[in-house]
This record gives C-alpha cells, structure tokens and sequence, in this order.
C-alpha cells in the first residue's frame, strides 16, 4: 500500500473542499430533518442549513472551512501517509484505521452541529448559539478528535493475532 494514497486524498480533500462541505451540510440537513418537528432547507450552494423553519427562532448555519471535520481528517491523513512511508508492511491497516477515524470525526462533527441546533432550540438563539458554538461545540469537537486519533492509532499500530502467536 503505497504512501502517496492518503496524500492524494489530502490533496483531493483540500482542492475539493467546497464539495466537502457542501456533502457534509447536505448530511446535516438529512439528520435534522429526522429529529426536527422545525422547517430544514438546505443551500448547498451557500453550504447553509437552515433550521426552525416556520418556528419563533430560525436560523442558519454556515458550514465554513474552520467547522467542517475535514480540519480533523487532514492531519489524520498526513500522519497516516507518514506511518505508511516509514513501514510499508502495515499500510492495510493504517487504510483501514484512517477509514474508521475519519467515519468518527465525520460523525462527531455532525453530532456538534445537532447539539448546536438542540441548544438553539432549549436556550434560545443568542445564548444556544453561543453555547453550542463557542463552549460546548467546541468540547464536542476536541473530545471526537482526540477519540478518533486514539482509535486510528490503536487500530493502526495493534498486531494481528497471527502476528501475536
């Protein structure tokens, strides 16, 4: 498994960035529209859901380029190419533990922007955009991360049973 695979995807994930994102509100907006009683639109074009349609306190959220999981995914697929470079041998694994953590960062991501969406509707929009943005958005976001590198290293660097006999 060459090195440069994971590198093409963090090429790729950088010059599609704004495909990436727009996939990832898309993917927001599905998930609210399963737990929302609220209006949901999607611009996809904007990468903006909007949310609380039709209620006292709609809003939307911007997708940028700092809050989307790709700044996570990046430094996963960097590390990973690095891993792949210095022992070949083990470049299934790290692909398969670089698949996994970036399924955790995506979902952990998605999960930061439903918690952010919850807050808005508990606290109102000044104080549940701020909490669920600045706080505890935040703490979703740094706690995903650092569970999504222990499970890529974890799942990258443990031997396989018939390597343990």
């Amino acid at each position: 498994m060459p090195a440069a695979l994971p590198l093409a995807v963090a090429v790729g994930l950088v010059l599609a960035h704004r495909a990436y994102r727009t996939a990832e509100v898309t993917l927001a907006g599905e998930l609210l529209r399963l737990v929302s009683r609220d209006g949901v639109y999607v611009a996809a074009e904007r990468q903006t859901v909007y949310f609380g349609l039709g209620s006292g306190t709609p809003l939307g959220l911007r997708m940028t380029p700092e809050c989307t999981s790709a700044f996570l995914v990046l430094p996963l697929l960097v590390v990973g190419a690095a891993m792949i470079a210095l022992r070949p041998r083990i470049g299934r694994r790290v692909v398969g533990a670089l698949v996994v953590a970036a399924l955790t960062v995506i979902a952990v991501n998605q999960f930061r922007v439903l918690t952010l969406v919850g807050l808005v509707h508990w606290l109102g929009v000044d104080d549940g955009y701020y909490w669920g943005h600045t706080l505890l958005g935040s703490m979703v976001s740094v706690f995903g991360g650092a569970a999504a590198l222990v499970l890529f290293v974890w799942l990258s660097t443990r031997r396989a049973k018939a390597e343990r006999a």
